[in-house]
């Protein structure tokens, strides 16, 4: 039996002062109302820093200056999905295209929301990579 190909999503992990931008998901789609980093699914042949400039402008209006190595990945919970952590540095004040809401949050704060499941790992994983918490 052939093993079914994981779909890449970037997850941008963009950091301002000890804070993190996450934004919550429409109610309407997947894991609705649950907050996440922002980001989205990789085009076919779509390298990380392709789609993450996509994705940024379209759901955040903001342009992105640079990605960095891949943080963390995980095998999204019951779907065909491995979401990939990536820091990100953006120019510009992101604004909800897409989203229903932003926050700037440190990690501590983010740990007390709702967050998508895979989302949540890897804020656990933040909060125990030794990552200053402002």
């Amino acid at each position: 039996m052939s093993q079914i190909e994981k779909i890449r999503v970037v997850a941008a992990v963009v950091e301002r002062h000890g804070q993190y931008l996450i934004c919550k998901r429409p109610p309407y789609k997947r894991h609705g109302d649950l907050w996440e980093f922002p980001g989205g699914k990789l085009e076919p042949g779509e390298t990380i820093q392709a789609a993450a400039r996509r994705e940024l402008a379209e759901e955040l209006g903001v342009r992105v200056h640079s990605v960095g190595a891949q943080l963390f990945a995980i095998d999204d919970p019951d779907s065909d999905f491995v979401i990939e952590f990536h820091p990100v540095e953006i120019d510009g004040e992101p604004v909800c295209l897409e989203h229903s809401e932003l926050a700037w949050v440190t990690n501590s704060t983010m740990l007390a929301m709702d967050l998508a499941p895979s989302d949540r790992r890897f804020a656990s994983y933040l909060a125990g990579s030794g990552r200053s918490d402002g």
